[in-house]
C-alpha cells in the first residue's frame, strides 16, 4: 500500500515540475514565468520529498525531507519576488496584455527610486515620475 502512495506522490511531483517547465517556455513575460515556477515547481518538489520520506521511512530521511520542504516553502516565494522586482527595475518589458502595473506610479526611473508605504500615499506624484512611465 505504501508503494502506491509513494508512486502517486512521485508522479504528481514530476507532473507539477513538468507543468512548471512548460510555464517557463509558454508564458509571455518574467512575472508570469516566475509565478509558474514558484507555485508548480515548489509544489512538485514538495510532493517528491513527501514521496521520498514515505519510501524510506527512516527518521533521519524524514527529518531531512521535512527540512527541505520547509526551506522550499519559505524561500521560493521570496526568491521569486526578488527576481521579479529586479527584472522590473532593470527594464524587462511586461506583456502587452498586462492589466495592472502597481509599481508604475511609484517607481522613478532616473534616480532608480521606489516609493512605497503610507508616506508615498500622502505625497502627490511628481511630474518627473509621471513622464518617466515604462513602455
Amino acid at each position: 500500500m505504501i508503494e502506491v502512495l509513494v508512486s502517486i506522490l512521485l508522479i504528481m511531483g514530476a507532473a507539477f515540475m513538468v507543468l512548471a517547465s512548460v510555464g517557463v517556455l509558454r508564458l509571455p513575460d518574467l512575472p508570469t514565468r516566475m509565478h509558474a515556477t514558484t507555485k508548480a515547481g515548489a509544489l512538485g518538489a514538495m510532493l517528491t520529498m513527501a514521496g521520498v520520506a514515505f519510501h524510506f521511512g527512516d527518521s533521519t530521511v524524514v527529518a531531512r525531507a521535512v527540512a527541505i520542504v520547509v526551506f522550499i516553502f519559505l524561500t521560493a516565494p521570496i526568491a521569486a519576488h526578488v527576481i521579479g522586482r529586479a527584472g522590473y527595475f532593470t527594464g524587462i518589458k511586461l506583456w502587452e496584455g498586462t492589466v495592472k502595473d502597481e509599481l508604475r506610479e511609484r517607481y522613478d526611473v532616473r534616480p532608480n527610486r521606489l516609493e512605497s508605504g503610507p508616506e508615498a500615499d500622502e505625497q502627490p506624484a511628481s511630474p518627473e515620475r509621471k513622464s518617466s512611465s515604462r513602455d
